[in-house]
């Protein structure tokens, strides 16, 4: 459990964010699909506030990526991994510290190793419980898959990079962050498979968290920076955290969006625009650039994190 002293901010205001109340619930379903030679994605279908969730099975462990959203998600994920691993050691780490992909991780406590990054941790113990509150409140199905959720510790934690061991395969973890959020974490299976959590989705408008004054730690230019970095590292598959599986292209797509609205933030604030209206003339344009992309409610949240980041 998170320290019963931290105090949670409230809630930002919920009216801008993307409406899921008539989306299909937000459960992980379906059966792992192997994406490479002991790899398996369990696929979010696209269903909102379902993240992919990863499972890669060693020759004596097993790791675990993301859990989906509250108890049921975690155990349903749980059944699936020791479906898979047998009776192999149980790892379970997560991408970011958002609702959506860690916050089915009781159901893991005693049952797996858990691991976060220390900066997870602490953004954790900072954010999650206000978190909770926010995502109770964007549908009568998100607040039931939360019901009786507990935020959970790290059994171990790492500072800037760690490698398991899994047998005769090996996950590397980094700490990114600050990007998508102030902590996020990239897993790197053998080199060859990415699972990149919300720095990268397939056909969506990247997520940008700025939520002021109760969450600004999203980072627009970091977050380029870390796109950069994965596509330097030229991985066979890319695993996003939501959408389809691809390859390096999914990041350069991500990439080539977060540049523009980075440019033309810089461009029409110069020229004296709002943060307002510098938003309004970019989500006009991204709309009609990514026509194919889904969720362009987050344009505006964007381009308002680099207008603030302009501030800095």
């Amino acid at each position: 459990m998170c320290p019963a002293d931290v105090t949670p901010n409230p809630s930002p205001d919920l009216t801008d964010l993307p409406d899921v109340r008539t989306s299909p619930p937000p459960v992980v379903r379906g059966e792992p699909v192997e994406v490479s030679d002991g790899v398996y994605v369990i696929p979010d279908n696209r269903v909102e506030l379902v993240p992919n969730v990863g499972i890669v099975v060693g020759e004596h462990a097993a790791l675990v990526v993301d859990t989906g959203m509250g108890p049921r998600n975690g155990d349903h994920v749980l059944e699936q991994a020791r479906r898979l691993a047998g009776d192999r050691r149980l790892y379970l780490t997560i991408t970011h510290f958002h609702p959506e992909h860690g916050f089915g991780a009781q159901a893991f406590k005693g049952a797996a190793t858990i691991v976060y990054n220390a900066a997870q941790r602490a953004e954790l113990h900072r954010k999650g419980a206000a978190y909770v509150e926010m995502f109770k409140g964007l549908s009568a199905a998100a607040a039931a898959e939360l019901e009786g959720v507990e935020l959970v510790d790290p059994d171990l934690v790492y500072e800037g990079r760690a490698e398991i061991d899994l047998g005769g395969r090996k996950a590397a973890l980094r700490a990114v962050g600050p990007a998508h959020t102030g902590s996020d974490q990239v897993v790197v299976i053998d080199d060859r498979v990415l699972f990149g959590g919300d720095l990268i989705e397939t056909r969506i408008f990247p997520i940008a968290p700025y939520f002021p004054p109760y969450d600004v730690d999203v980072d627009g230019p970091g977050w380029i920076g870390v796109l950069d970095d994965l596509i330097a590292g030229a991985p066979e598959i890319v695993v996003p955290g939501h959408g389809e599986v691809g390859g390096v292209s999914l990041i350069r797509d991500v990439r080539d969006y977060l540049d523009y609205v980075h440019g033309e933030v810089a461009r029409l604030r110069a020229a004296g625009a709002s943060a307002d209206e510098t938003a309004a003339r970019i989500d006009e344009q991204a709309r009609a650039r990514w026509a194919t992309w889904e969720r362009p409610e987050w344009i505006g949240f964007a381009a308002r994190a680099f207008h603030a980041g302009e501030h800095r």
